[in-house]
């Protein structure tokens, strides 16, 4: 069956995950916060649409974005970093209420796996969230507010740190000293993966649930970037040894594992 797809975000993730719907002959719809990008999701056969959360409400024709839309994935991280003082959760809120003046009953919301926090050991779909940052707490509550509405039939994908083209920690961590956590597994997923899960969850239309997305190799933050580093020509990071440390963090899925997807591209460069 193919669908009429909106796509909330159409950057880095969401752009490369239009245009693998319009291959599979679904018509997507899609948005940026930028009018001067508007060509380009148009050169994608992208229907384009200028629209942009804030805390006071919607700037955009949102109501149209929605409209005829049979699944809404919600690609829109919190970027508490460059706008720290912002609330997503007043973002998220404003969405969900044009959402409930629609006839729209399927959605696909894109998380992270930072709403875990520091979790020991083995990390499932069943593990506690206890997120220790602004932006995992932010995110857990905009989950709860799809999910809390069982009418939505919302979706939570769970994504470890996401790498691909022109995107990997590595460039940042290179050269740097005395950073902390060396021990501590690597929870990461290629672009590529990010896509083929996405496409699995619309053909299953698991209703209602949580996803986690994470490529299922964990080697430590030391021994995996000091190796992406030197393969790349660049300073390899240095961390500073911490006995009280307990780096044993490593997220898994069970649901990918009962359909048995096949992660198609490795974490290791």
């Amino acid at each position: 069956m193919k669908n009429k797809i909106g796509i909330l975000g159409c950057g880095w993730l969401g752009l490369p995950l239009a245009k693998s719907l319009i291959e599979d002959k679904h018509t997507v719809f899609g948005t940026t916060t930028s009018y001067s990008k508007m060509e380009l999701l148009q050169d994608a056969n992208i229907v384009p649409f200028t629209i942009d959360l804030t805390e006071n409400g919607i700037k955009g024709n949102i109501k149209s974005f929605l409209a005829e839309l049979d699944l809404l994935i919600i690609n829109v991280p919190p970027k508490l970093r460059s706008t720290p003082k912002e609330s997503y959760i007043k973002k998220m809120q404003h969405l969900y209420d044009e959402i409930k003046k629609t006839s729209l009953d399927r959605i696909i919301f894109i998380s992270s796996t930072s709403v875990y926090g520091d979790i020991e050991g083995r990390g499932t779909e069943d593990s506690p969230t206890r997120p220790n940052t602004e932006s995992g707490k932010q995110l857990l509550a905009a989950e709860n507010i799809f999910l809390n509405d069982v009418s939505l039939n919302t979706t939570i994908i769970r994504f470890g740190g996401l790498i691909g083209p022109s995107r990997h920690p590595v460039n940042f961590l290179a050269g740097k000293t005395d950073l902390s956590n060396g021990d501590d597994p690597v929870n990461l997923i290629h672009l590529n993966d990010c896509l083929g899960i996405i496409k699995l969850v619309i053909k299953g239309n698991w209703a209602n649930k949580v996803v986690n997305g994470v490529y299922p190799l964990h080697p430590t933050k030391e021994a995996y970037y000091s190796s992406e580093a030197l393969k790349r020509g660049l300073l390899p990071p240095v961390y500073t040894k911490n006995l009280d440390e307990i780096g044993n963090k490593s997220i898994k899925s069970k649901y990918l594992n009962v359909k048995n997807y096949l992660y198609n591209t490795s974490i290791v460069s």
